[in-house]
C-alpha cells in the first residue's frame, strides 16, 4: 500500500511541476527574447515595418529556427541552442 500511494503522489508531483517548468522556459525566452529580439520585432513581438521585420508573435520553436537558417539578418542571434530558441518560443506564445 505504502509503494502504491509513493508511486500516486510522485506521478502527481512531476503533473504539477510541468506547468512550473513551462513557466521557467518563457521566463528564460523573455530574458534572451528583450536581449535578442526586442531591436528588430518589438516588445510585443508585433514587427516593426519601417525595418521590414515581421510580426513573430505565436511563432513556434521550428519556425524561429527555420528564419535563423534561412536569413543573413539572424547571423547575431545564430549562437542560440535549440533550448533558447524553445525558450523564445514559450515566450512568444505567452504575448497576446
Amino acid at each position: 500500500m505504502k509503494k502504491v500511494l509513493l508511486g500516486v503522489a510522485i506521478g502527481a508531483m512531476f503533473c504539477l511541476a510541468a506547468p512550473v517548468s513551462r513557466a521557467q522556459d518563457a521566463a528564460n525566452g523573455e530574458k534572451t527574447f528583450k536581449a535578442k529580439c526586442v531591436g528588430c520585432h518589438g516588445t510585443n513581438g508585433e514587427g516593426k515595418p519601417a525595418m521590414k521585420s515581421p510580426s513573430i508573435k505565436g511563432k513556434s520553436a521550428d519556425e524561429i529556427t527555420k528564419a535563423f537558417a534561412t536569413s543573413p539578418k539572424h547571423a547575431s542571434v545564430k549562437s542560440l541552442t535549440p533550448a533558447d530558441v524553445k525558450d523564445v518560443a514559450a515566450y512568444l506564445a505567452t504575448l497576446k
